[in-house]
């Protein structure tokens, strides 16, 4: 067999899915003790007709979901950024901008092995960063909860996605309007026409960049890309 020259991440992306695997097997074996725990703790385990009926209306999407989030989010956050984005959630309004920003503000881009590494810090700190706030949250929750509840807050916490999304759409934005333009228009006329599908952002986010990625192509063989 001939010996075929290997990259310099190799070892590093070795580790990151042995590591990985790992961590993944860890959190839902954690995650399946917690019912289980209490089940065996107060002897009420489910009945499996209620369960699987339960299951019925929400695994179909779930798995969806998850499966198209993998494949979109997978390539933006590298593998060490994905492994830690998949255990601690939260990837469309936390994780996946965190690593981005960070990528921005290196000067790297994504899929390079300076990517990788700076993807795997930001996804690691926004997750230690989001530990100690909801830690923080839960023991003041007494003296923070008058606060949080007040009426002129509430338009503050319905627009943080929009916020966030925006600052960042502004900047990648500018960077190409071309690839921007299509993708806008079908996401805005799609809300207008149908606002109940503000919900599924999950699943929309995906659709988003096929169609960038569907124009993208056009343009370049177009050569005005």
């Amino acid at each position: 067999m001939k010996n075929r020259p290997q990259s310099a991440v190799t070892p590093y992306l070795e580790q990151v899915h042995t590591w990985g695997r790992i961590s993944m097997a860890i959190g839902l074996l954690v995650m399946l003790m917690v019912p289980a725990s209490i089940s065996l703790r107060y002897g009420a385990w489910p009945q499996m007709g209620p369960l699987l009926k339960g299951l019925l209306g929400v695994a179909p999407i779930f798995w969806t979901v998850g499966i198209i989030e993998a494949f979109t989010f997978a390539p933006m956050l590298g593998s060490g950024g994905s492994y830690l984005s998949f255990i601690t959630g939260n990837l469309t309004s936390l994780k996946v901008p965190c690593a981005l920003n960070a990528m921005e503000a290196a000067g790297v881009k994504a899929s390079t092995p300076e990517g990788e590494v700076i993807s795997t810090i930001a996804v690691a700190a926004s997750s230690m960063t989001t530990t100690l706030v909801l830690t923080v949250g839960v023991l003041l929750l007494g003296q923070i909860r008058p606060v949080l509840e007040r009426p002129e807050l509430a338009p503050v916490f319905a627009n943080i996605l929009p916020a966030l999304f925006g600052a960042m759409g502004a900047v990648y934005i500018s960077k190409n309007p071309r690839l921007a333009v299509a993708p806008l228009v079908f996401m805005v006329a799609l809300f207008i026409a149908v606002p109940s599908l503000s919900s599924s952002v999950g699943i929309l986010v995906p659709v988003g960049a096929l169609i960038t990625l569907a124009v993208a192509r056009v343009l370049y063989k177009q050569g005005k890309l």
